[in-house]
């Protein structure tokens, strides 16, 4: 059936304290004493995130690796979740278009490009009905969904549990919030951003695209939202 495009996220695990975990990692490279102790004896926030900060920025991630989260993830097309798997240091339980038989209308996403022209999206529903009708057919007349689901399109909406490190995640970020990232998946990453920021406001700055954390753009095209390195650098040898 249609749906809303939205994605549905939610936060459904995480270290009880990322930053005395952090704080941990941090020390114990530069300290004799144990890590329990320094573990234990940690309680000046304030103090925990200047190291955090300073250790990050001198390019020290191993020490962020050790903070795992995992996310809830429903209603993203098939597109989007392409897209997710490609990165690497995450983990992944999707559900199976094997095991799983669509009954009746399956969910599906509309692209807002075709949501925002009437008689495109009602050609584009009207499609989508055929496939449900033609994957049906296949399924009672004994096909197995395995064999079945050849038919389904990427439009059609999945769900996932997803689990990485946060390195992984500022990466992640790094790269999908970038406004040349495809709308699904920068809008997906936002909301995964956003529900960690609820409870660690101090990591809002870490999950931003990449040109806001190194200051310039990378990309071949840019959106204009920062310079060109060549560009940077061409001023500065002025």
């Amino acid at each position: 059936m249609e749906n809303d495009n939205k994605p549905v996220v939610n936060l459904i695990s995480k270290p009880e304290n990322i930053i005395k975990t952090i704080y941990t990692a941090c020390r114990t490279c530069y300290s004799a004493d144990s890590p329990v102790n320094i573990y234990n004896s940690a309680d000046d926030t304030e103090k925990m995130l200047k190291l955090i900060e300073r250790v990050i920025s001198s390019g020290h991630y191993s020490t962020i690796e050790h903070i795992q989260v995992s996310f809830a993830i429903s209603n993203i097309s098939r597109a989007c979740t392409h897209q997710l798997v490609r990165h690497r240091h995450v983990s992944f339980s999707q559900k199976s278009q094997r095991y799983v038989k669509e009954k009746g209308q399956f969910d599906y996403i509309i692209p807002p490009t075709i949501e925002k022209d009437a008689v495109i999206r009602e050609k584009f529903v009207n499609f989508m009905k055929q496939i449900c009708s033609k994957y049906q057919e296949f399924i009672d007349a004994g096909i197995p969904a395995e064999d079945a689901r050849f038919v389904l399109p990427n439009a059609a909406a999945s769900s996932m549990v997803v689990s990485m490190n946060l390195r992984e995640l500022i990466h992640i970020a790094n790269l999908r919030l970038c406004t040349r990232a495809q709308y699904e998946i920068r809008t997906l990453v936002k909301m995964m951003c956003n529900e960690l920021i609820k409870s660690e406001p101090w990591l809002k700055p870490y999950l931003v695209p990449k040109c806001e954390r190194v200051g310039f753009c990378d990309e071949d095209k840019s959106c204009g939202r920062k310079q060109k390195f060549e560009e940077l650098t061409s001023k500065s040898d002025v």
